[in-house]
């Protein structure tokens, strides 16, 4: 029996392309997922931005499946790095600057989404301390200033999903 916490074994090196058709094969399947991916990336910005968070969620399922799909085909094209480079020249570098290029749009994304991450996470820490500023007696200070309620005042919060 395996222990459940140990480490798998290492996943098996991917095979390398036996030809130079089946390496421009590889190829355009990568640059369709990138296509495919950057499309998907985009939409999932705009609906963020635009608050429609439920809705990007809904681009979750095919993304992951297809950067799933992505990382399969890049371990491939690496491990055959040598063979493309020498059969298909200047091919690594027009995928390498596509790569590029989506990585810079997954960049933005990223932004985007510790954006609103930050303001609603903002938004319920306001909610938070306005809920537990109502609920504590206001009392005032051997200086005369109000007292601030102690951490230990928060009460719970929840949130319903469903409006």
């Amino acid at each position: 029996m395996t222990h459940p916490f140990r480490a798998a074994a290492p996943a098996p090196k991917p095979a390398s392309f036996k030809s130079a058709d089946e390496a421009a094969n590889a190829i355009a399947r990568l640059t369709a997922i990138m296509d495919r991916l950057e499309a998907l990336v985009n939409e999932e910005t705009a609906r963020v931005r635009s608050g429609q968070l439920r809705a990007a969620i809904d681009l979750d399922e095919e993304k992951i499946e297809l950067a799933r799909i992505f990382a399969a085909e890049s371990e491939r094209m690496r491990a055959s790095a040598t063979m493309v480079s020498t059969s298909l020249p200047g091919a690594l570098e027009r995928l390498q600057a596509r790569h590029e290029s989506f990585r810079n749009l997954l960049q933005m994304n990223l932004t985007v989404l510790a954006t609103a991450h930050a303001v609603s996470e903002g938004i319920i820490r306001g909610v938070s301390g306005e809920l537990t500023r109502k609920q504590t007696p206001s009392t005032y200070g051997a200086n005369g200033r109000a007292n601030q309620p102690p951490p230990s005042a928060a009460q719970p919060l929840s949130v319903s999903r469903s409006l």
